[in-house]
C-alpha cells in the first residue's frame, strides 16, 4: 500500500493496513438535538481518514447522548473502540471535542 502525499509523517503503512475509527460523542440528548454542526463535523472525520489513505473507516456513534458521568456501562461504543484497539485492529482514532 502506498502512502498518499497528504499523509503526515507519523502515519505509516502499518497504520494504513488497519482500520481508522471515527468515535462520535455528545454527552446529552439535548446536545444531539441542538448541536447538529458538532455532529456534522464529527462525521466529516471519515473524509479526513480517507484523505490520509485509510481504505477501511469505521464510525462508532452509538454513544451519542451518553454521558461519561453515568459510567462506562452506558458507553458500549467506547467499549467497542477499546476492544478493537486492544486486538490491533485500529491504525488511527479520529474524534473531536474530547474531554
Amino acid at each position: 500500500m502506498m502512502l498518499p502525499a497528504s499523509a503526515p509523517s507519523k502515519v505509516t503503512e502499518l497504520h494504513l493496513e488497519r482500520a481508522a475509527v471515527v468515535y462520535l460523542r455528545q454527552s446529552t440528548v439535548k446536545q444531539v438535538r441542538h448541536n447538529g454542526e458538532s455532529r456534522r463535523l464529527q462525521y466529516a472525520l471519515k473524509d479526513r481518514a480517507r484523505e490520509l489513505g485509510f481504505t477501511t473507516v469505521r464510525v462508532i456513534d452509538s454513544d451519542l447522548g451518553s454521558s461519561a458521568a453515568m459510567g462506562a456501562a452506558v458507553r458500549a461504543g467506547f467499549d467497542q473502540l477499546v476492544a478493537s484497539v486492544a486486538v490491533g485492529e485500529v491504525g488511527m482514532i479520529l474524534s473531536r471535542e474530547v474531554s
